[in-house]
């Protein structure tokens, strides 16, 4: 009894971190959704395009190499040089904030006032379009990600758990920098939401286009520097996963995983993200050591929709999402 209890406090702590992870991905959705009310289906797209471009720059790959040498015959693929990870993450984080301003230019100010499907429909053309732009400049191919953070078993906590329980945890140092990265962003993202008069300008736009421009808020500010923000989150999602399991396409589908997130702590809670991802990662995870193996195992795949599906029966709205009140 007491070994299914150590093994089962492992597997919650292994949780929490996985849910970590998980949260890094929606806080992207809750800052779009509280600037624009409507869901960013680009989100993990941005995730992987944030991490193909990191990747591109750190081994200096030249962007649309495969084009040029079509279109000229040429045999370029690298510049010669190689950049250092934070000067590379600076670039990347640069990229993602021109990014922002082309989106807002092309796409976001010829959709002011529109109905929230209008804007939801908006952010799939611009997932695909990502998706593809990803392709062309940096290639398809698998890259291997590598920014200087410690990964593999933590020796100091194995040893710990070791003396105090008798069996050693093996815990992931990644994932326990993803989860100080993670408290450490979601404390700025917070204060800047509820303290800095552009958090408050954030949630006016949400609620209403028009009455915002009315008051004298610049809408396209507010966007460009909500989906600049979204895209430094995506980064650093994109450099925890594709440092975890390599920058590869399949990368943009950990969105997927983010709609049951916030689905738990509501579409326009940050902390919400966080407390909807430690219980969507501790939940998966019990799920699969305690009912798995009755049942064939790989419940980790669907367990996060149900959980999700079961808890909108009776909080619509999530844990810390804004309750609807509406005269009948």
């Amino acid at each position: 009894m007491m070994d299914q209890l150590i093994f089962a406090s492992e597997v919650m702590l292994n949780g929490l971190m996985t849910g970590v992870m998980y949260a890094l991905v929606a806080l992207g959705f809750v800052l779009i959704f509280k600037a624009s009310g409507v869901f960013n289906y680009a989100q993990g797209v941005l995730a992987l395009f944030a991490a193909l471009t990191l990747v591109g720059i750190q081994n200096g790959q030249v962007p649309f190499a495969h084009l040029i040498n079509a279109a000229f015959g040429t045999s370029l693929h690298h510049f010669g040089w190689t950049v250092p990870s934070i000067l590379a993450v600076a670039l990347t984080a640069l990229v993602m904030v021109g990014l922002a301003f082309l989106i807002e230019k092309l796409v976001l100010q010829h959709l002011v006032g529109q109905e929230p499907i209008i804007l939801f429909m908006a952010t799939i053309g611009l997932a695909y379009f990502l998706e593809g732009l990803g392709d062309v400049m940096w290639g398809a191919d698998i890259k291997t990600l590598d920014v200087g953070l410690p990964q593999g078993i933590s020796e100091s906590i194995e040893s710990v758990t070791d003396s105090w329980f008798g069996y050693g945890y093996f815990i992931d140092r990644l994932d326990i920098w993803a989860t100080v990265i993670a408290a450490l962003l979601v404390a700025a993202l917070v204060a800047f939401a509820q303290y800095t008069k552009q958090g408050r300008a954030m949630r006016a736009v949400a609620d209403d286009h028009q009455a915002a421009l009315s008051v004298g808020i610049s809408l396209r500010f507010i966007w460009v520097m909500v989906w600049s923000i979204a895209g430094f989150v995506a980064l650093v999602a994109g450099i925890m996963w594709g440092t975890k399991s390599g920058v590869q396409f399949s990368l943009s589908l950990i969105a997927l995983k983010a709609l049951p997130v916030l689905m738990l702590g509501g579409f326009t809670s940050i902390p919400g993200a966080i407390v909807g991802g430690l219980i969507i990662g501790v939940g998966e995870k019990l799920f699969e050591f305690a009912i798995g193996p009755m049942v064939g195992g790989a419940t980790e795949n669907w367990f996060a929709y149900v959980l999700a599906l079961l808890f909108l029966v009776f909080r619509p709205q999530g844990l810390f999402g804004e309750r609807i009140i509406e005269r009948v």
